[in-house]
């Protein structure tokens, strides 16, 4: 076998692994699927973007009907807390996003305040019961612990991490492609939502 084409099988069956198997760690699910192929990929891996391609490959083919409703309640439900916090310029990210979002995932905010507390209050302030918690992000080639929280809006989970004013001008790191971390303000979620997962199913290749 190629080596390229043990690359390829890697890939895919990461994709499946963490779009079944709500593995959301790019390493253990390459370990795992190495371990599952029973091909030594040490030295042969997929690059973390190769994944996030198989991964929205197998979506597209071979998603069934409730796993894309469960993705589209997502984004919807991410829009309605979007909305119940626009005061704070919030910002979708992550996997909900792009379309990848496996078994078990959750939505991913990022909002931006003076203090953390700013936002608590505002929670309190709206009735929206949270869980505080921390995320490790990549900023401008620094890791950084940012303060956040957990939501849980009926059967769905959103964390919203809180950074400064000034990080909306600064994306952090993605760990897919190692590029700026792409955000998604109110309108362009309104037009994912609205479009019912399109962009997944390559109809009219809809990006914003």
């Amino acid at each position: 076998m190629s080596e390229q084409r043990e690359r390829e099988l890697i890939a895919q069956e990461c994709a499946r692994l963490m779009l079944d198997e709500g593995i959301r760690d790019y390493a253990t699910a390459k370990r795992k699927a190495g371990q599952r192929l029973l091909i030594d990929g040490r030295t042969n891996l997929p690059s973390n973007a190769e994944i996030e391609a198989a991964s929205l490959e197998r979506r597209r083919l071979f998603a069934d009907e409730n796993e894309l409703a469960e993705l589209q309640e997502l984004r919807e439900v991410a829009l309605k807390v979007m909305g119940r916090l626009k005061d704070f310029e919030p910002r979708l990210v992550g996997a909900v996003l792009k379309g990848t979002a496996g078994a078990g995932a959750r939505a991913t905010l990022h909002v931006f305040a003076d203090t953390p507390e700013d936002l608590l209050f505002a929670l309190m302030e709206r009735g929206l019961r949270y869980r505080e918690a921390e995320r490790v992000q990549c900023v401008a080639g620094v890791q950084q612990n940012l303060p956040s929280v957990l939501l849980r809006i009926g059967a769905a989970e959103v964390e919203v991490v809180v950074f400064p004013l000034d990080g909306l001008r600064q994306a952090p790191t993605s760990p897919v492609d190692g590029r700026p971390m792409r955000r998604a303000d109110i309108a362009e979620v309104t037009a994912l939502v609205e479009a019912r997962l399109a962009d997944v199913l390559d109809e009219g290749r809809l990006v914003v």
